[in-house]
């Protein structure tokens, strides 16, 4: 069984308008989380078992995004329409926030922010904002009156008042003229349930597979969503969703891979294994394998090669180690191209060099950068700057706080 949760967002007329979608694991009393984790399964549930048309019909839904889709390291899979991208106030508000939310403001996305969010990039954040929540739960009715006339001057943005946990404090909301209501007195919480058909995960690997060939063919492609039901039906799901921003339904999976397209199929499927590395490795583990994949990445964008496919590579290989599987036999039962293939295998290839480079900086070998282009410091740059992202990465992914750096990153930054 999967599960979320869905607490509404009432106008003042106390219609439902809208649903905050909430991570739900277990689908009893447990706490709402958040971190990376809790959203890629909130985004793939929402989106690909259950149908934002079951969840929310025509309405909107607020889902809370973590630094990491803001700033483009994952992508948002679906469409802009009927979700509002949420970010909390525990996010850093930097450059690359500000950047990325920019971004995907001009894709089309609607941007909803806390009242409370600060620093030198708050005006920024809030210009480019189309909802401004705001807690009045402990709040008196003069800084609320305050909040209000600040957020006011941004003319677009409407304001949903949270944290509505008695009349009283529904009275004050209305006193203090928001737009939307939220809180446990007017809509708690619910728990949505509904039976999974979990796709395998060597099929999901197939997949990222055939997806990150240099040249993909939607045949395999379509071969290997049929050959699983549970990835027939999340593809089918996504397609079908209301906001994928598709003319018409479609009817059978090969239309749904058409009309969906082989770079939306890339996300949902990469978002899908973040949440099944997560339970599949501790995460000392999962830590090495992701900076593994990412420094393949940073260097061969250094060298002019493409840097998908050195993730992509650079991943397989830590997945082989994971599971305890020679990566030779690993490759065989994948759709790989023969020079991905012999990269991954044999570390023959430009590719293979960059990840025949990486294991040996890995293993501290001092010989690990003789004939390459890159130099020692630059490596040492890439590498930290690898670990640094898999370790908030991880972090993010297990709910964990900040954590010790991989020995070889310890030695570089003494």
């Amino acid at each position: 069984m999967v599960h979320i949760g869905r607490q509404p967002i009432y106008d003042r007329f106390y219609d439902v308008v809208a649903y905050e979608l909430l991570f739900r694991g277990t689908g009893g009393e447990d706490a709402p989380k958040t971190g990376l984790y809790a959203t890629s399964q909130i985004i793939v549930n929402a989106f690909t078992e259950f149908g934002l048309e079951q969840i929310v019909g025509s309405r909107r839904c607020f889902l809370n995004l973590t630094r990491d889709f803001l700033v483009g390291d994952l992508p948002v899979p679906f469409e802009p329409g009927q979700a509002v991208l949420e970010i909390l106030d525990d996010v850093e508000i930097d450059d690359d926030v500000l950047s990325g939310v920019s971004r995907l403001t001009d894709l089309g996305y609607q941007i909803a922010i806390q009242d409370t969010v600060g620093g030198d990039g708050y005006y920024e954040l809030r210009s480019l904002a189309a909802y401004a929540k705001i807690n009045i739960l402990g709040r008196d009715r003069a800084s609320l009156e305050k909040s209000v006339a600040e957020l006011r001057e941004f003319s677009k943005m409407q304001l949903v008042a949270t944290g509505i946990e008695t009349d009283e404090l529904s009275a004050l909301a209305s006193f203090v003229k928001v737009d939307f209501y939220q809180g446990q007195a007017i809509g708690q919480p619910q728990v949505l349930s509904s039976q999974s058909i979990s796709p395998s995960k060597l099929r999901r690997l197939e997949l990222l597979a055939a997806l990150n060939a240099e040249d993909v063919d939607l045949g395999s492609v379509v071969e290997i969503v049929t050959g699983d039901p549970g990835l027939s039906f999340r593809v089918l799901r996504a397609t079908n969703s209301a906001s994928a921003g598709l003319p018409r339904k479609v009817s059978s999976v090969h239309d749904a891979v058409v009309m969906l397209g082989l770079t939306r199929i890339r996300q949902w499927v990469a978002l899908m294994l973040v949440t099944d590395v997560a339970e599949s490795a501790t995460d000392d583990q999962l830590e090495v394998t992701m900076a593994r994949a990412r420094l393949c990445q940073i260097v061969a964008d250094r060298l002019d090669l493409r840097g998908d496919t050195a993730f992509t590579i650079g991943l397989l290989a830590g997945i082989a180690d994971l599971v305890g599987e020679p990566v030779e036999e690993l490759a065989t039962r994948l759709p790989l191209t023969t020079d991905i293939t012999e990269a991954l295998v044999h570390r023959t290839g430009r590719l293979g060099r960059v990840l025949a480079m990486v294991r040996a900086y890995e293993a501290s070998d001092p010989n690990a950068l003789h004939g390459s282009q890159v130099s020692s410091a630059e490596f040492a740059k890439a590498y930290l700057a690898a670990v640094g992202w898999s370790v908030k990465t991880v972090g993010g992914v297990l709910g964990s706080g900040p954590r010790r750096l991989p020995p070889v990153a310890s030695q570089i930054r003494r």
